[in-house]
């Protein structure tokens, strides 16, 4: 099965970005990583995955990466098309998905060290476990074994401590809703609260206290949803350290400088 993918590439209102600013760029996902914008090391590895069909790019301002490589041959093929970018990111997936073949596959346009086999390994544990909705995770382990600078935080359950991959499925347009779960921002490890609102009281409590393992917890959500939603666990710990700062910034540089040493 083909899936769509949706780049999430938009700009937070009325903030330009620190690492913008230092690179001189208008917005983030055009930041250089090691001499290549993030956007295009991105859309690279999605595009070389063969289980990826269509990819929309949402953005608020396509023109800058319209001109990159990747984008280009992209665009000449007719696989890329660009979307518009919402105030906020539920409403920016809402506009992503429109004219979309499900499932969907969304990621971020800082995600410059998940592989096109990883975008693979997620999509086909996805359909394995026929998910309404997903989120990939890492384990705390991984996540340090690649990196000890890599992530501060780890959501903690019975059965260990775990990050998010900034990696989601949506396996039909009914169960698009689910997206409602990110319409506070999302990185409920930082703001918990959030948790609350998207979850209910009951699950933040669940949350902050580790009850219950990462499935138990996900099978209550799916209950409030109506939705299967699926904690997938990803094989590599480096696919839960996205470009979010300058600290994962000089974390994932230096990753990607030991991926181009050890392949020659």
């Amino acid at each position: 099965m083909k899936v769509t993918a949706l780049i999430m590439a938009g700009k937070r209102s009325g903030i330009h970005d620190p690492l913008a600013q230092r690179a001189g760029v208008s917005q983030k996902c055009v930041v250089p990583v090691r001499g290549v914008p993030m956007i295009e090391r991105v859309l690279r590895e999605v595009a070389a995955c063969d289980r990826v069909d269509a990819i929309h790019i949402v953005a608020h301002d396509s023109d800058e990466i319209e001109t990159l490589p990747t984008a280009k041959a992209l665009l000449a093929e007719g696989r890329l098309h660009f979307k518009e970018g919402k105030f906020n990111i539920v409403d920016s997936v809402f506009s992503g998905a429109e004219g979309a073949t499900f499932p969907l596959l969304i990621t971020t346009a800082d995600n410059c060290l998940v592989t096109a086999a990883g975008y693979a390994e997620f999509i086909d544990k996805a359909l394995a476990a026929n998910a309404g909705g997903a989120a990939a995770l890492a384990r705390k382990e991984d996540v340090q074994a690649a990196d000890p600078e890599g992530q501060k935080k780890f959501y903690e359950f019975t059965d260990g401590g775990y990050s998010n991959c900034n990696t989601y499925w949506i396996g039909s347009r009914e169960a698009l809703s689910a997206a409602e779960i990110m319409r506070e921002g999302g990185q409920f490890v930082k703001f918990p609260r959030r948790i609350a609102k998207a979850f209910g009281w009951m699950n933040l409590i669940r949350f902050y206290f580790g009850w219950g393992s990462k499935e138990k917890i996900f099978a209550q959500v799916s209950r409030r949803f109506g939705f299967n939603m699926v904690p997938i666990v990803m094989s590599n710990g480096e696919f839960a350290i996205d470009v979010d700062n300058e600290r994962t910034f000089e974390v994932t540089e230096r990753l990607l400088a030991k991926r181009e040493a050890a392949a020659g």
